[in-house]
């Protein structure tokens, strides 16, 4: 299935089916050639960012942001074949899901506090000296800036 075809759907669900759409999506984009502790790792920058509000106030929203995450970065036209990694996405993501819902002090954090990650063989951002939270894989996640869930 085509990119394009997927952030299409995301927009006719409904929530919060279009943000595990989203968020399976980013996974798979971003790290599905990455360990399952770096692919919860990309949920949880995504899941982070959502409760701030700055990127917006859905899954969606964030991960479509301009050039934040993989989604507005690649072509539109990108296909994602690869079906077993396309299942453990999902499975990851909306494991995420479930575990961001609870209670901030009982979450399982991968990457506490990280605002924002890069892949080493791609990005050099201007914030890349920011501070490391963690490296899993090719990945460095990083506390760019203090993030605390807008009230609601």
């Amino acid at each position: 299935m085509k990119l394009a075809w997927i952030l299409w759907l995301s927009q006719m669900l409904p929530q919060p089916a279009a943000d595990s759409l989203c968020l399976s999506t980013t996974v798979y984009l971003e790290a599905r050639d990455q360990s399952v502790r770096g692919q919860q790792a990309v949920a949880e920058v995504a899941l982070r960012r959502r409760d701030s509000g700055l990127w917006g106030d859905n899954v969606c929203s964030v991960v479509t942001a301009r050039k934040q995450f993989a989604p507005t970065l690649v072509s539109p036209q990108t296909r994602l074949s690869n079906s077993e990694a396309w299942a453990e996405a999902v499975t990851i993501a909306l494991e995420a899901e479930r575990n961001w819902a609870l209670p901030a002090g009982q979450r399982k954090e991968i990457v506490p506090g990280a605002s924002h990650f890069m892949a080493h063989a791609i990005a050099a951002p201007s914030w890349r000296n920011a501070y490391q939270v963690a490296t899993i894989g090719d990945h460095t996640f990083l506390r760019v800036q203090k993030l605390k869930p807008r009230r609601g």
